[in-house]
């Protein structure tokens, strides 16, 4: 049965490579940036594509494409909400104005996008949400701690939805990716925080390098992850988060033992704070 896909950010990287082989399945696919012309430049006129015009900053413009979507394919059974980018930096190095730009793209944008699409879903009692996380929203580190909050909150976001919409036929998940061979980590992508602080030198600033190092030879292979989540989809029941790439799972088991350790020498003073339990009565 054809599906009809809502992607953001889908002119390049991840978002582009699922537009592809959602088309090459014989899906609908609604395909939305900023630039929509970069989208018909990359695939053509295809009868199955709807290139959209869409910042996800402006919560009007995303109910506009959610309706321009119905209208043209009659529903939206998929959203990918992929547009996002990075800042790298110290938290105390970024400004103001870069974390708030920060938030408005990967979280309150997520946000109205999935508000614009709720409706029609809810509408259909049927649909599916993939909210593109990161390794980084289930683990931070120096250099991408304002990133990563942002990453943290769509977790927190997936996994609430994803309990308000289970009974409804929806379900909601968050993809983990960890390092792919994308775009990510150069300029198209990746904003750099200019203040650089000496005292950050050995921790964000040592990231600052890696990141420079690291730029398209990331391990992750962004065609695999397509085909995963393409594939995905059509799971029955899906996870509430799915981690892709060895580092990402690496980097989970590496959390669950510290968590177990920090639990284990922490217990005593962790469960001391609840009320006194009532004496018992005497028989």
């Amino acid at each position: 049965m054809k599906k009809t896909w809502f992607i953001t950010g889908a002119s390049r990287g991840f978002g582009a490579l699922i537009v592809e082989r959602a088309l090459a399945q014989g899906d609908a696919v609604v395909a939305t940036a900023r630039k929509p012309q970069a989208v018909t430049e990359r695939f053509g006129a295809h009868p199955n594509l709807l290139a959209l015009p869409l910042d996800v900053t402006d919560e009007s413009q995303a109910h506009e494409a959610a309706q321009a979507a119905v209208e043209r394919f009659g529903r939206i059974d998929i959203l990918v909400n992929n547009a996002g980018y990075g800042l790298l930096g110290a938290v105390e190095e970024a400004s103001g104005a870069e974390v708030e730009a920060l938030y408005r793209t990967n979280v309150f944008g997520l946000l109205a996008v999935t508000r614009a699409v709720l409706p029609h879903m809810r509408r259909q009692r049927s649909g599916r949400i993939l909210n593109l996380s990161s390794i980084g929203g289930y683990r931070s580190g120096p250099g991408f701690g304002v990133y990563c909050s942002t990453k943290f909150a769509v977790e927190g976001l997936t996994e609430a939805l994803a309990a308000e919409l289970g009974p409804l036929g929806i379900h909601v998940t968050a993809i983990e990716p960890g390092y792919f061979r994308t775009d990510f980590l150069d300029s198209t992508s990746l904003s750099t925080s200019p203040l650089q602080i000496e005292d950050y030198a050995a921790s964000a600033g040592a990231v600052r390098s890696f990141a420079a190092r690291a730029s398209h030879a990331q391990p992750g292979d962004p065609e695999k992850l397509a085909d995963v989540i393409v594939a995905f989809v059509d799971t029955p029941a899906p996870p509430v988060r799915l981690p892709l790439g060895s580092d990402t799972v690496a980097a989970i088991e590496e959390k669950h033992a510290s968590d177990a350790a920090l639990l284990a020498a922490w217990r005593t003073v962790s469960v001391s704070t609840d009320f006194a339990a009532p004496a018992a009565r005497a028989a």
